[in-house]
This record gives C-alpha cells, sequence and structure tokens, in this order.
C-alpha cells in the first residue's frame, strides 16, 4: 500500500476526549496560607528565627520592666523611706537602678540583633520565594500562560511577594510581640490584683468588638484595594503597548474615560480601607484613656475602703490591702495594654493583605507542572566498525534516539532523521469542544508539508502538538518510528526548529539572540546561520555589527528584521525539524525572496512544517494539507489542488484576484 493511500482521510466516530477542565476559581486567601509560609521561613531560616523569637520575649518582658520597677520602687523604697529615711533604703535603690540597667541593656542587645537579622530573613525570604516562583514557571505547561493574564502573573512577583515580605518583616512579629506582652501583662495583673484585673477584661471586651468590626471592615477594603490595583496597572500595561493604536484611532479620550472608572474603584476601596483603618486608632485609645480613669478610681476607693486585696500574690503573702505601688504599676500596665491592642488592630489589614498575597504566591507555585513521562533520549551517536550505532560523549553531528526497552532490558539507538506520522489524531484545548478530529499525515526528511486554511482550521494546532506542547486525546504521532509519549519532552524539542509568527527577541546583542537557538554555538556558527538566513547584511550594518545591544523586544530592528534574527536563531539550533508559522508574514516581498532562498537551502535533508496566508510561498510544497474546521478536506501537490478546483483553488485564485 503506498503512504498517500496509507494516511488518506478516513471517515469514522469522533472519540470522547480525555482531559480536565478548566481549573475552579479560588478564593483570595488560601486555606493553611499563614502556617504554609511560617513552615517555609523555618525552612530556610531555622536557627534565625529561633533567635528572633528569643529576641522578641526579652523585649515583651521589657517592655512591662517600668511597670514592676515603679510598683517595687514606691512600695519598697520610697514608701519606707518617708517613715525611715533614705539611708535606710539607699542599698534597695541602687539594686533597683542596677536592675532597670541591666534589663534595659539586654532589651537594647535583643532589639539589635532582632533587627539584624530580621532584615537578613525578610529579604532573602524574597530572594527564596521568587527564585521559586521562577524555577516552577519554567515547569509550567504552555495552557497555563494561555489561560492566565501575565499581568496577572507579573503581579504574583510584585504586589504580591511585597505584601508577603511586610508580612514576614513587620505583621507577624509584630503580632507575636504583641500576644507574648499580653500574655506576660495578664499574667502580672493577675498577680497584682484580681479585682483591677476584672476591671481591665470588660474594657477589653470593649475593645475586641471594635476591632472585629472596624478592623475587619478595613481588611476587606485592603483585599479589595490590591484587586482595584492590580487591574488598574494591567490596563496601564496594556495602554503602554498599545500607545500606537490609540493614537491612530483617536481613542485617547475613551481610553481616558476607562481609567477613571478603574482610578475611582481603586479610590473608593482605599479611602474605605484607610477610613476605617484611620479611625480605629483613636476610638481605641479613648476606649484606653476611659479604662485607664476607671481602673485609677476602682484602685483609689479599694485604697481608701481598705476592701481586700484578692491576687495571685496572696498565696505567697495573704490577702492584703492593695497599696499604692500596685495600683500605679497597674495603671502603667493598663497604657501598655492599649497600647498593644491598638498596635494589633492596626496590623490587621496588613495581615489580611499579606495572606492575600502569600497564597497568591503559593497558587502559582502549587500549579499542576507539564508532565513528562517520557523515556527515549537524545544522544551524540557515531557508527562503529561494524556499522552499528553507538552512543558517544563526543559533539559528532549524528543523533540517535536511545530507547531503552524495560520488557527485556535491552537498549536499541534509532538514527533521528526527522519523519514524523500523525495517525488519526483528536485533540481540544478544552474537553468540550474539539479543534482537530481524525487527523493523518506523515513527513519524510527533506519534504517540505504546508498547512493552508482559514484562521482557526487548526494549523498552528498541529506544530504545537509535534513539539508536545499539548497532549493529544487520541491517535497517535510517532517520530523516527517512535510514538512521542515516550520521547523525552526536551530531547524531543531539541529536536525541533520553530519560527513563529510573533517574534521574541530578548535584552542582549545580536549575537546572543541568535545562539538562544543553541547556547554553545560559536561566534562563527551564528554568522554562519544569519548568513543562511540572509540577516547577515543588515546585521553588518547595524552600529555595532553582530555586538549591537537589543532592548524592548528588539524595538530599534524593523519588524523584518527580527523575523530574519529568528530565522537565524532556528537556523543555529541545525535541527532535522523545521515548523515555520507564517515565518515571512512581516517581510517584504523582496526580502521573503531572500529568506525563501535561506530556507530552501536550510530545508535539505530536513522535514519542513510551513502555515502561511501567502499561498506563493507554499506552491514548490511537496504536499499540501488545506484545513477546514479541524479536518484535512484535501491534500496534494499545488498543481494536483490546483487541476481539483476544490477549496485550495478558490483560496488560491481569490488571493491573487485581490492582488
Amino acid at each position: 500500500m503506498s503512504e498517500e493511500k496509507k494516511y488518506e482521510q478516513k471517515p469514522r466516530p469522533v472519540r470522547p476526549m480525555r482531559g480536565r477542565g478548566m481549573p475552579v476559581p479560588k478564593g483570595a486567601i488560601k486555606k493553611g496560607t499563614l502556617p504554609r509560609l511560617i513552615k517555609t521561613v523555618f525552612k530556610y531560616y531555622k536557627w534565625q528565627m529561633i533567635l528572633v523569637f528569643v529576641c522578641i520575649l526579652f523585649n515583651s518582658f521589657g517592655s512591662l520592666v517600668s511597670s514592676v520597677f515603679m510598683q517595687s520602687l514606691i512600695d519598697e523604697v520610697i514608701t519606707p523611706g518617708i517613715s525611715a529615711g533614705l539611708g535606710a533604703v539607699q542599698g534597695k535603690l541602687i539594686g533597683l537602678i542596677l536592675a532597670m540597667a541591666v534589663a534595659y541593656g539586654i532589651v537594647i542587645v535583643a532589639g539589635f540583633f532582632y533587627n539584624r537579622i530580621m532584615a537578613t530573613v525578610t529579604q532573602g525570604m524574597l530572594y527564596h520565594l521568587r527564585r521559586d516562583m521562577f524555577a516552577k514557571m519554567q515547569t509550567l505547561p504552555i495552557k497555563y500562560f494561555d489561560t492566565h493574564a501575565h499581568g496577572e502573573i507579573m503581579s504574583a512577583y510584585t504586589n504580591d511577594t511585597d505584601a508577603t515580605r511586610q508580612l514576614i518583616g513587620q505583621s507577624l512579629p509584630t503580632l507575636l510581640s504583641s500576644s507574648l506582652t499580653l500574655l506576660i501583662s495578664i499574667s502580672l495583673m493577675l498577680w497584682y490584683s484580681v479585682w483591677l484585673s476584672l476591671v481591665m477584661f470588660v474594657c477589653t471586651f470593649a475593645m475586641t468588638f471594635v476591632v472585629k468590626k472596624i478592623g475587619g471592615n478595613s481588611a476587606k477594603y485592603m483585599v479589595s484595594q490590591q484587586t482595584s490595583l492590580a487591574k488598574e496597572e494591567g490596563f496601564v500595561e496594556e495602554m503602554m503597548k498599545g500607545q500606537k493604536v490609540v493614537k491612530v484611532f483617536t481613542h485617547e479620550e475613551r481610553a481616558k474615560e476607562d481609567f477613571d472608572k478603574l482610578n475611582t474603584q481603586l479610590f473608593k476601596d482605599s479611602e474605605r480601607a484607610h477610613r476605617f483603618g484611620n479611625i480605629l486608632g483613636p476610638i481605641l485609645g479613648n476606649i484606653g484613656n476611659f479604662t485607664y480613669v476607671l481602673l485609677a478610681i476602682c484602685g483609689g476607693l479599694f485604697l481608701t475602703l481598705k476592701i481586700p486585696n484578692v491576687a495571685i500574690s496572696s498565696i505567697v503573702s495573704g490577702i492584703q490591702i492593695i497599696t499604692i505601688g500596685k495600683i500605679i504599676a497597674f495603671l502603667g500596665m493598663s497604657r501598655n495594654f492599649t497600647q498593644i491592642v491598638n498596635q494589633m488592630s492596626q496590623q490587621i489589614s496588613m495581615i489580611a493583605m499579606g495572606l492575600a498575597g502569600a497564597s497568591r504566591v503559593f497558587t502559582l507555585m502549587d500549579e499542576e507542572p507539564e508532565k513528562d513521562d517520557g523515556y527515549v533520549t537524545l544522544v551524540n551517536a557515531k557508527i562503529n566498525e561494524s556499522g552499528e550505532l553507538v552512543e558517544t560523549d563526543e559533539r559528532t553531528g549524528l543523533w540517535a534516539w536511545k530507547h531503552y526497552h524495560k520488557a527485556d532490558g535491552t537498549t536499541t539507538y534509532t538514527q533521528l532523521k526527522g519523519e514524523v506520522v500523525l495517525d488519526s489524531v483528536d485533540f481540544g484545548y478544552v474537553e468540550e469542544k474539539q479543534v482537530l478530529s481524525d487527523v493523518s499525515l506523515y513527513a519524510k526528511p527533506g519534504q517540505k508539508i504546508a498547512f493552508v486554511g482559514a484562521t482557526g482550521a487548526g494549523k498552528t494546532t498541529i506544530t504545537n502538538l509535534i513539539n508536545r506542547f499539548y497532549d493529544i486525546a487520541d491517535g497517535k504521532i510517532r517520530y523516527d518510528g517512535i510514538n512521542v509519549n515516550k520521547i523525552c519532552k526536551n530531547d524531543l524539542r531539541r529536536s525541533l526548529g520553530v519560527v513563529l509568527q510573533d517574534v521574541n527577541l530578548f535584552t542582549g546583542t545580536v549575537m546572543d539572540n541568535i545562539r538562544y537557538g543553541r547556547l554553545d554555538a560559536t561566534d562563527e556558527e551564528c554568522i554562519e546561520a544569519a548568513k543562511l538566513a540572509n540577516a547577515d547584511d543588515f546585521i553588518s550594518r547595524l552600529p555595532e555589527g553582530y555586538n549591537t545591544l537589543l532592548a524592548n523586544n528588539g524595538a530599534n530592528l524593523s519588524q523584518g528584521q527580527r523575523q530574519l534574527l529568528s530565522i537565524a536563531r532556528a537556523a543555529v539550533a541545525d535541527p532535522p525539524v523545521m515548523i515555520l508559522d507564517e515565518a515571512t508574514s512581516s517581510i517584504d516581498t523582496r526580502t521573503e525572496a531572500l529568506v525563501q532562498d535561506g530556507m530552501d537551502k536550510l530545508m535539505i535533508d530536513r522535514t519542513v512544517f510551513v502555515i502561511a496566508h501567502r499561498l506563493s510561498t507554499v506552491r514548490n510544497s511537496n504536499a499540501i494539507m488545506v484545513l477546514d474546521h479541524g479536518k484535512i478536506i484535501e491534500r496534494g501537490t499545488h498543481e494536483q489542488l490546483i487541476a481539483q478546483r476544490g477549496t485550495y483553488y478558490q483560496l488560491y485564485t481569490g488571493a491573487f484576484e485581490l492582488e
């Protein structure tokens, strides 16, 4: 049976699609974000965080030293000194001063080390998060970038990591320090007086109610503010990229109106967030002032009426009348207590923003990586004395597929030639919509296969499947007789050269951008590839030649020149299979002739797939596939298809009638 007959399109029932649907949208804050973030910090900075905890503990004790000092000073120095004279308590006074000096000295040292360590931990965590995010991003499939806005991804590297930095460096340590201080304060209050502690707890309940109501609204609108900010930044980026289009179609006024809507929403969310955040502090401050006065009145009454003071200390010294020193110490602790509650309340919105940012960072890092279950690898090979292919560490220019057979433990080597076969392939980007249906074709080394058809017919999809950017739902794709599912994706893609319609040039020299096709290529090989693509002429006329610096996606080059560099980049890779997706669409007719000449040279002994709307560029193809709604409806040479007077004939003659 001839190859042409073997791969003719045969009608058959549509098979059900395999695969998963689109991911379910997630909430603003992912469950378990805080424990995971803490675990991540301890993963990289375990001992530093233990030392930070110790420093925070010392600081928490240090913040209450003054209250304890005042109680001892009044009850043990001033009151006895009034009756017995200063000389009787001089030693006690010196001891207290020395104890205070040591305590504050420890606090100062702890604060110094705390700030030094947290500077390292905070910036280090930014480094690790961004590094891990970028490493993760390299493992994600093309589908992820097709379904997520680039601005959204960039926001994870900027806004979200910055919010996470604020959470790690300020909000969580402040929360921990405040919690420890509150715990110690409550213990000391109960040690001094249960009655005054009860008064304090009633006022604390009022503070908690205010924090829950007002602080909760502040946190909610802070998260909304971040969302609105991301939308506005995305819109500004879009307008900057499309500024020429805006100018050409005089869209300036409409662009300003759209921006004003986004800016107004950001203003409303920010205004609400800061309104609630700003009024929270004064309200808590006034409740604290009321608490201070109430405690002073109650303490004075307890002292005047000689009410027995119930306290934990009563277990040691027995129930006694409350002293002036304890009342003053209690007032100092109440003031400190109020300030801590106020400080914690101010961190609520920051914690919400930080957790939302960390949640989005972890969402990116939890994305399903591109699966690669291939085990056939590409290796350097040579032919031994027996005429067999064997693996070698030397770069010989001869490549082979190394295929390990698990069943019998043997390894075979198949020469890389570039023969591609699609057999009854079905595919859909989403399960509900089938893009390709029962597509079969073959391409041998040295053949040029062209895909033509209307936009959306499935031309680019076929080449994406050969690269395994997506996996097929049904059927088989074989490369040199090997199922592509068995080939490691990196090795498969190394054997393919791709020239896309949309050219991406990276910041660097012209030479760097050509060498991107093969990083170990020499300067001479890059220059030879540029000559093959007929790019050497214009490169030589650049200010610095091959050392000319390109930036902003090669904005200092014309579209045609950028395309020529893209073709040279594919040429230096020297692959057996070339995929040209509208590679000459941005090149004028004269330059196209030069490029076509270079591509004809490059095509020798290679398999070439060409996608083109300009049908004059595919006339010399060995086979032309006409696609319509994901099916190959016609196939043959240019002359055969013209003779059929079918769809290709209509496309070809219609194109020239328009010209």
